[in-house]
């Protein structure tokens, strides 16, 4: 039992970070309506969040082993952000925001396809602060035997999330046009995001 709780707590961070509305996901989204180089690009986003994740979680470590004050610091920033991420996302649960996207215009060939989704997740700043900086340093905090089963928990989150936003896409369209259920993504994922908070403000 001790590498579950590890597990889902990465699990849990990574999915309730990467739900948000964004291009890369309205992306995914797109390929996946129409069934063009879904494979490719689901495996570049899950791939990209699991390097990312891993490489923050393996250097905040050896900072936090050289100064381990700094554990106090990152945690705390961690719980301010994720009580800012849950409270922002309540508050569009509010509002009548949805993703979109778009069924038809012109085709992309593999390189194309795989270029624009790297700009989507490369170019975007907030992608290196949710990955390296925030989960990584949640997974950090984690005790050294506990954090490959983090990564591996943040990183299978990424996987089922890119796989079922690309290979589900003709099924969740109809539901994802609709601004009542992103509504109701909002308030799981702002509860989500509270609830780590907490446990990251319990453990200081």
């Amino acid at each position: 039992m001790t590498q579950l709780s590890p597990f889902f707590t990465g699990f849990a961070l990574s999915l309730g970070l990467i739900v948000a509305i964004g291009a890369q996901n309205a992306f995914v989204l797109r390929q996946g309506l129409r069934r063009e180089h879904v494979g490719p690009v689901v495996a570049f986003c899950a791939l990209t969040d699991l390097v990312l994740i891993g490489a923050g979680v393996a250097g905040l470590g050896g900072l936090l082993g050289a100064a381990p004050r700094l554990l106090f610091w990152l945690s705390l920033g961690g719980a301010a952000f994720l009580g800012w991420y849950g409270l922002s996302a309540l508050r569009r649960a509010l509002g009548a925001e949805r993703l979109v996207a778009q069924a038809g215009g012109a085709g992309l060939t593999r390189s194309g396809a795989l270029a624009r989704v790297a700009g989507f997740t490369l170019l975007n700043p907030h992608v290196y602060l949710d990955t390296v900086l925030l989960v990584g340093s949640v997974g950090a905090a984690q005790p050294a035997g506990a954090q490959p089963a983090f990564v591996l928990g943040a990183g299978a989150a990424s996987l089922i999330w890119f796989a079922a936003l690309g290979y589900g896409a003709r099924f969740l369209a109809p539901l994802f046009a609709k601004p009542r259920a992103w509504r109701l993504l909002d308030l799981v994922v702002g509860g989500m995001m509270l609830v780590l908070a907490a446990g990251l403000v319990r453990g200081l």
